[in-house]
């Protein structure tokens, strides 16, 4: 056999033996990883609504704890307006968690879109709040965006549909 055939042979090998192998984890990978990154995202979503529930009851540690801190962060909640900024959306939460609205709402119908560092989620909110003592029903659309940051999914915007009985 000649230096060009045992050369051909060699590579004819290597592609039907070792190049498969290699190549069929990176091939399972990003699969694998997106199932992961969907649940760590859902995990996180969670986390904001327990946050949230929380708030109604005055506690503002938890919703503290979901966001980003950083400067490009943004809110649009039921009660209108727009926020920019972790100083502005934390002074927002924190209004709104000292009235202890009461009640609870949980996402319905969630999708989940993820990427390599960017994810939003977009769901129905439903559940009720405690307005002049009795409850009111609570029906609106969400999207949520979360970042990766240092390893953890982070809220970097949260936007709802308004409620009047919020509304300034």
């Amino acid at each position: 056999m000649t230096t060009a055939l045992r050369r051909i042979a060699a590579a004819a090998l290597f592609a039907a033996t070792i190049l498969p192998a290699a190549i069929l984890p990176a091939a399972i990978l990003p699969a694998n990883t997106a199932f992961a990154d969907e649940a760590a995202v859902r995990a996180a979503a969670a986390r904001f609504y327990t946050a949230l529930n929380a708030t109604f009851t005055g506690e503002l540690a938890p919703m503290a704890a979901v966001w980003s801190h950083a400067d490009d962060v943004t809110y649009m909640g039921p009660a209108g307006g727009l926020r920019v900024g972790w100083s502005q959306v934390l002074a927002d939460w924190q209004a709104h968690t000292a009235q202890k609205i009461g009640g609870e709402v949980q996402p319905r119908d969630m999708q989940v879109t993820v990427g390599r560092d960017l994810a939003v989620t977009s769901n129905v909110e439903v559940g009720s709040n405690i307005v002049d003592g009795r409850p009111q029903a609570v029906t609106i659309r969400a999207t949520n965006i979360f970042r990766l940051e240092d390893g953890h999914w982070k809220m970097i915007g949260h936007h709802t549909d308004l409620l009047p009985f919020l509304e300034k």
